[in-house]
């Protein structure tokens, strides 16, 4: 069983930025990768970075160049830095443990309770 705790979240200004924290925790055997997903109101829910422990990245085309994921092996957390934000980033973002095969991130069944994230314009 893994567990994933997320912090980070809150309001900020369109422009600002917001630092994301994923801690994993419990039997990660199985996984071999960390995904940030988000969903906002009346939308699907989609992927937004990825990182695998061989240090392989996934990013959506709509965050590219403004969000990074990175890891602190020590402190088994991965981070979502999320700078130029947007209104439209506006979502309750939520880790994900999974896997990483060819170059695609596979989500396991492993999610964080989820952190709010609001961007004014």
């Amino acid at each position: 069983q893994v567990q994933l705790v997320e912090s980070g979240g809150g309001l900020v200004q369109a422009g600002g930025s917001l630092k994301l924290s994923c801690a994993v925790s419990g039997s990660t055997f199985s996984i071999n990768a960390v995904g940030w997903y988000r969903q906002a109101p009346g939308k699907r829910r989609e992927l937004v970075a990825a990182l695998s422990n061989g240090g392989s990245t996934n990013y959506a085309d709509s965050v590219k160049g403004r969000f990074t994921i990175s890891r602190d092996n020590a402190k088994n957390t991965v981070y979502l830095q999320m700078n130029s934000l947007k209104p439209e980033d506006t979502a309750v973002y939520n880790c994900n443990a999974g896997t990483y095969s060819n170059g695609d991130y596979y989500a396991a069944g492993y999610w964080g309770q989820g952190t709010q994230v609001t961007v004014s314009s």
